[in-house]
């Protein structure tokens, strides 16, 4: 408003006009008239003072010493509860209004500070997991995990995607982190998961037994985080968000091989060579440093390998993560020890000998068959009979019995033995000539019979218990004779009698003689030289 108008505002004003008039006249609002007055009166210093502003009364004034109080007894009360006692004082009131003015009211919990700490070179390193769901565009969408092992000093770190997070993995992207990096920090801060951590004895941590096995082969202490606690890793926890803004953001990958081989160039063109924000430093350089103060590398990795026991069945395979991996035909029906690395399976015998070598399928892989043509049964009829005769006479006489009426009365008797050593395999050995011996007596030489039998008469072992029977196995095939039995304390009585002077052993190279004599009887070894 420009100083002509308010002038004019004023000159009404005090020649006894209204401020409605005044607005009237003039084409403005009241508002305006009496803003433009204020304003006059302001500058001047002669205007009236605001009027006090009078604090109204409310319901809550009666009921705000109970919620405090209530609040002071109990600082996690819900607001529920706080209303059914209001309620009973003659709270009338709704329950929205009163959760606003409990959230008012109710002491907030004091934060502590985080603390930043930082280690000397080569003293701690913190390894973590983050989980993705990444659209491959080959691949589909899938989950992934990342790894992430960071050294405390210089910052630098070892990332890899992978599928899982079991020991196997773990372990495994442990030792290429150290070899990544070129040693072992002297301790490492890890997550509370089951692989480092199996439980907890109050507030001790009690740490996988196979985890410390590991560190001890590389000479790191572990050192388990604090539950629901990330900020004590920050270290490995700040990166992701790092990694989700500068290598997953804005890019798009055929796989988890191809991501893998981005993470490689990421880490060596982007992460280790920029500026970090806290250490002012670039990750390679600090590495530098920190690289002569790690635990040096063990002359030979650790062994991360799966072992677990299989069942071969009947048509000589075994199943390991819904695949089937063929094994020599000899096999079917016994327990075998399966090493599985990370791109391949090795099957072994009782013996621990190894049976057989695959390729693992990946574990986005089910259904999928790894066959060997070695492995099939032996095309020739006399080799195949041969080897069924000596899997049947293992059972006994009623064995070999109970084979030559299968093969005898069945065109496909071979194909049927084969399936019965798979039962024979399932069941106690004390069941399995019980269910032969009761097939011959009646004549019942088919693969159908053995069944029904079994059902009937037997049952099936556990897994321990198929396990104790094949090394109960091959403890017999070592020990073939009878046991030497522990020699009785009497035997060792004239030993404990003996000089010990008298027992000095000789040279067997130099037999002794009896002592030759004299002519009078003398030893010779007693008499002087002639001379």
């Amino acid at each position: 408003m420009n100083n002509e108008r308010v002038s004019k505002i004023v000159a009404l004003f005090h020649g006894g006009a209204s401020m409605r008039r005044i607005a009237r006249s003039l084409g403005v609002s009241p508002r305006t008239v009496k803003k433009a007055l204020g304003q006059v009166e302001e500058a001047r210093g002669t205007g009236p003072p605001p009027p006090l502003k009078v604090a109204r009364g409310s319901l809550w004034d009666a009921y705000e010493p109970a919620i405090v109080d209530l609040l002071a007894r109990y600082p996690d009360i819900t607001v529920q509860r706080v209303r059914e006692e209001l309620c009973r004082l003659g709270y009338t009131g709704g329950y929205t209004i009163l959760s606003e003015r409990v959230r008012k009211l109710r002491p907030h919990p004091v934060v502590a500070p985080v603390r930043r700490f930082e280690t000397a070179p080569g003293e701690q390193a913190q390894m973590d997991y983050s989980t993705y769901n990444l659209d491959f565009t080959d691949e589909g969408r899938r989950r992934v995990y990342a790894f992430s092992y960071v050294l405390g000093y210089s910052r630098r770190q070892y990332l890899h995607f992978v599928e899982a997070q079991d020991f196997a993995t773990t372990v495994r992207e442990h030792i290429r982190g150290f070899e990544y990096l070129g040693g072992v920090a002297a301790e490492c801060l890890d997550d509370n998961m089951k692989v480092v951590v199996s439980g907890y004895d109050g507030d001790e941590p009690v740490y996988n037994p196979r985890f410390l096995a590991f560190a001890a082969h590389y000479g790191f202490r572990p050192v388990a985080c604090r539950p629901r606690r990330p900020q004590t890793k920050g270290k490995v926890e700040r990166p992701f968000g790092y990694v989700e803004s500068s290598l997953l953001g804005g890019r798009t990958f055929r796989g988890l091989e191809h991501l893998n081989e981005t993470t490689v160039w990421w880490l060596a063109e982007v992460a280790d060579v920029r500026v970090h924000r806290q250490t002012q430093a670039r990750p390679i350089d600090r590495h530098a440093e920190e690289r002569p103060h790690l635990v040096p590398l063990p002359a030979r990795p650790f062994d991360a390998a799966e072992v677990v026991y299989r069942r071969v069945d009947a048509e000589g395979f075994v199943v390991y993560r819904q695949n089937f991996y063929s094994t020599p035909w000899r096999l079917i029906g016994q327990s075998v020890a399966v090493r599985v690395t990370e791109d391949e399976l090795v099957i072994h015998d009782q013996a621990f000998v190894e049976a057989a070598r695959h390729r693992l399928w990946p574990r986005t892989a089910a259904g999928q068959r790894s066959r060997c043509k070695d492995h099939e049964p032996p095309r020739d009829a006399q080799r195949r009979s041969e080897q069924l005769a000596q899997r049947f006479a293992e059972l006994g006489a009623t064995g070999t019995r109970f084979l030559e009426g299968l093969l005898a009365s069945n065109r496909f008797g071979k194909n049927q033995a084969e399936r019965v050593l798979t039962l024979a395999a399932a069941y106690p050995r004390s069941d399995v000539l019980a269910a032969l011996e009761r097939a011959v007596r009646y004549g019942a030489f088919s693969l159908q019979a053995m069944p029904r039998i079994l059902a009937a008469r037997g049952r099936p072992k556990t897994p321990l218990d198929a396990l104790a029977d094949d090394h109960q196995t091959e403890l017999d095939r070592l020990f073939d004779g009878e046991p030497t039995p522990p020699r009785p304390t009497s035997d060792y009585q004239a030993l404990l009698s003996e000089d010990p002077r008298d027992a000095e052993p000789t040279d067997p190279a130099t037999p002794t003689d009896p002592p030759a004599e004299g002519p009078d009887g003398q030893d010779v070894g007693d008499i002087g030289p002639p001379w």
